[in-house]
């Protein structure tokens, strides 16, 4: 399935491809993605655990996005919010003009009461987006990318969206070690763009670099 609405355009800039051998690049990930998933399976497992005690069933949250060339996927992540969290998040927006206002300007909500408990830690800790492991060996993500959008968050991007669908989104990227969620929308968009326009192996090395101290500290992080 693509997203032809978004790029059904001739004006598309096209981008020099990577230096390096993409099939090369697709199985490195790929390889250091079932490392992780291996080493990483009691974490998550235990969180599994925990979110199903708190919660019940389903422990994976699967959302559409945009993908390369525009292929939508279904990005997995460990379910943080309450089953019936589209209900809620409807309810609250039909009633708190401030939220509504929040979530119109930046897509997330600063005090989610959507959020569980145990969704709250892993989010801190960004242990949510484990699973995108498995979309990692799928093909759909490689480990160091753009973030992954939604089809209508993408039209916010504008002429940037043509940069960002020329690669694959990653679990972690330069958005993600610049502050996060202390960045505005649109800061995120460029840095999106920065990435893409200078994207290097030493570039990726680096940001899983500051990706793990970001983990650590929790700096920037939800």
């Amino acid at each position: 399935m693509q997203v032809t609405t978004y790029l059904a355009s001739s004006s598309a800039p096209h981008h020099q491809g990577r230096p390096w051998s993409e099939s090369v690049e697709t199985a490195l990930h790929q390889a250091t993605a079932a490392v992780l998933l291996l080493l990483l399976s009691p974490v998550m497992l235990f969180i599994s655990l925990m979110i199903w005690r708190v919660d019940g069933a389903p422990v994976l949250f699967g959302h559409y996005r945009v993908g390369r060339n525009g292929r939508l996927f279904r990005c997995l992540k460990f379910r943080s919010m309450r089953r019936d969290a589209d209900q809620l998040l409807k309810k609250l927006l039909e009633e708190n003009e401030s939220a509504r206002m929040e979530w119109q300007r930046d897509q997330k909500l600063a005090n989610d009461p959507r959020i569980t408990p145990i969704g709250r830690f892993i989010r801190k800790t960004s242990l949510d987006e484990l699973p995108q492991l498995i979309n990692v060996l799928r093909g759909e993500m490689r480990l160091v990318g753009p973030r992954p959008v939604t089809p209508p968050e993408l039209t916010r991007y504008g002429e940037v969206r043509w940069h960002y669908v020329s690669v694959h989104p990653g679990i972690t990227g330069l958005w993600q070690v610049s502050g996060r969620n202390q960045t505005t929308y649109e800061e995120r968009v460029a840095l999106d763009r920065r990435y893409v326009e200078t994207a290097h192996p030493l570039t990726d090395l680096r940001i899983l670099l500051r990706t793990l101290y970001v983990v650590v500290t929790g700096h920037g992080a939800c």
